[in-house]
C-alpha cells in the first residue's frame, strides 16, 4: 500500500475531542500517514504542536487563519512566529484572504497575509494560503511577493480557483491541494480545472472535519477519507490510484520537508 499524505486537516478542532486517538489509528490503517494538522489562531498552533509532539506521524503548522486575525491579541502574532521554530513545524498559515465572511476588515487580513508570507521566507518553511472568494485578491499579493522575492514555495489550500488562476499559481512556485469539494455533484468545473493540471504540482487533503468528499458527504471529516478524493482526483487524471498516490506523497514530502 502506497501511502497518501492528508496535508491540511484540523486535528486540534473540539469535533475530535473525543475519539483523536481512534480518528489517528482510522488513518494509519487506510494508509494516510503523515498527516499535516493545520492551525488557525495562536492558541490552535500551540495545540496542533503538542498534538504532532504526541502523535507520531503527524506534523504541525503555525499560523492565523484570516477569519480570525480581528480576534488576535497583542501578542499572538509573536507567539505563533515563536512556535515557526520548532522541528515538528513544517508550514506557515493557515493565512490568505477571504471575501465570503465579514470577520475580519480587509485590510487587516492583507496585513496578516503579509506577515505569514515574510514568515514563510524567513523560516524557509512553506505557506499554506487560504483563499475564498478572493482570487484576484491573493494573486495580487502573491504577485507582488515573487515581483520582490522570487518563488513562492508553499499551497493553494483546498483549491476552487479556474484554470487561469492555477497556471498563475504554479508559475510562481505553489501547488495546488485539492479537498473533497471536487468529488461533489456540482464541481464539474473543478474537475475540468484539475484535469489540466501537472500531477507533479498536486496535493490531496481533508481539510477535516470539513468538506467530507462523497461517499461520506454530510458526515464528520477525518484524515482517512483523503483516499476518496484521491480516487477521485486518480480518475480525473486518468492514472492509476497507485501511481497518484505515489506522485502526491512525494509531492508533500517534497514540499513539507518530510521525513521518508
Amino acid at each position: 500500500m502506497i501511502p497518501l499524505i492528508d496535508t491540511h486537516a484540523h486535528l486540534d478542532d473540539d469535533q475530535f475531542a473525543a475519539d483523536r486517538p481512534a480518528v489517528l489509528e482510522r488513518a494509519r490503517a487506510a494508509g494516510v500517514a503523515p498527516v499535516v494538522t493545520v492551525a488557525t489562531t495562536a492558541e490552535s498552533t500551540a495545540a496542533s504542536l503538542a498534538l504532532a509532539r504526541a502523535h507520531a506521524g503527524v506534523f504541525a503548522t503555525a499560523g492565523i487563519h484570516p477569519n480570525n486575525a480581528a480576534r488576535a491579541l497583542a501578542d499572538d502574532w509573536d507567539k505563533v512566529a515563536a512556535l515557526s521554530a520548532d522541528v515538528r513545524v513544517v508550514g506557515i498559515g493557515e493565512t490568505g484572504l477571504d471575501r465570503h465572511w465579514d470577520d475580519t476588515p480587509f485590510p487587516l487580513q492583507e496585513d496578516y497575509f503579509d506577515r505569514h508570507l515574510e514568515l514563510s521566507r524567513s523560516t524557509g518553511k512553506p505557506i499554506v494560503i487560504h483563499c475564498r472568494e478572493a482570487e484576484a485578491d491573493v494573486l495580487r499579493m502573491l504577485r507582488a511577493a515573487f515581483d520582490q522575492h522570487g518563488p513562492i514555495r508553499g499551497v493553494m489550500h483546498s483549491f476552487t480557483g479556474g484554470a487561469e488562476l492555477a497556471q498563475a499559481c504554479r508559475e510562481m512556485g505553489l501547488y495546488l491541494s485539492f479537498a473533497g469539494m471536487i468529488t461533489y455533484k456540482n464541481a464539474a468545473a473543478l474537475r475540468e480545472t484539475a484535469a489540466r493540471q501537472p500531477i507533479d504540482r498536486l496535493l490531496v487533503e481533508t481539510d477535516s472535519p470539513y468538506l467530507a468528499p462523497v461517499p461520506v458527504r454530510g458526515k464528520r471529516n477525518e484524515p482517512a477519507n483523503v483516499v476518496h478524493t484521491a480516487g477521485c482526483l486518480a480518475q480525473i487524471l486518468g492514472v492509476s490510484p497507485e501511481t497518484l498516490a505515489e506522485k502526491t506523497t512525494a509531492n508533500a514530502r517534497a514540499l513539507f520537508r518530510l521525513p521518508a
